[in-house]
């Protein structure tokens, strides 16, 4: 069986929202063959992503950034997992395998930096960006939480077996 892991940190109803949406799209009855595994941000561990054939991630964006505890999970993992570093001790493009990954970001007033922070650090890990990243503004509303929904189904249904 395929394994989604689904890595967040929801601290506020609205961040919440959007990760139950993501993990009810996970878990649609249409998708078989997928086991969905949830651990907060400060939860997650390196086995945790070499085990799984798929990522989903969600994080507030904090200050222009990613929220601590996701940034944290990072650190944590990213050499474990197969994070690529230059000469230099940068991240660097990531070789080998390209297991599909998915985000979503919610902001009260800009998405940017936190959208940009995520991608660059996932650059370097042998993901690659398989649905639209969700950037999300202000209150969540139903098309927000569809689109959360959509985006817990894609990448479920990309590694179903």
């Amino acid at each position: 069986m395929a394994r989604l892991l689904v890595v967040h940190h929801s601290p506020t109803d609205t961040v919440r929202s959007l990760t139950d949406a993501v993990l009810a799209g996970a878990h649609d009855d249409a998708i078989e063959g997928v086991e969905v595994v949830v651990r907060g941000a400060l939860e997650a561990r390196a086995d945790d992503v070499l085990a799984a054939d798929g990522y989903l991630l969600g994080t507030p964006a904090n200050f222009g950034y990613m929220s601590g505890a996701l940034k944290h999970f990072f650190d944590r993992i990213f050499l474990e997992a197969g994070g690529a570093l230059g000469d230099h001790g940068s991240a660097a493009s990531a070789g080998g395998g390209r297991r599909p990954y998915g985000l979503w970001v919610h902001g009260r007033y800009d998405t940017t930096g936190a959208v940009r922070s995520v991608t660059s650090i996932v650059g370097a890990l042998p993901w690659v960006r398989s649905a639209e990243v969700l950037e999300v503004i202000g209150e969540v509303g139903e098309a927000e939480r569809a689109a959360a929904y959509e985006l817990g189904g894609t990448l479920a249904a990309l590694i179903a077996t």
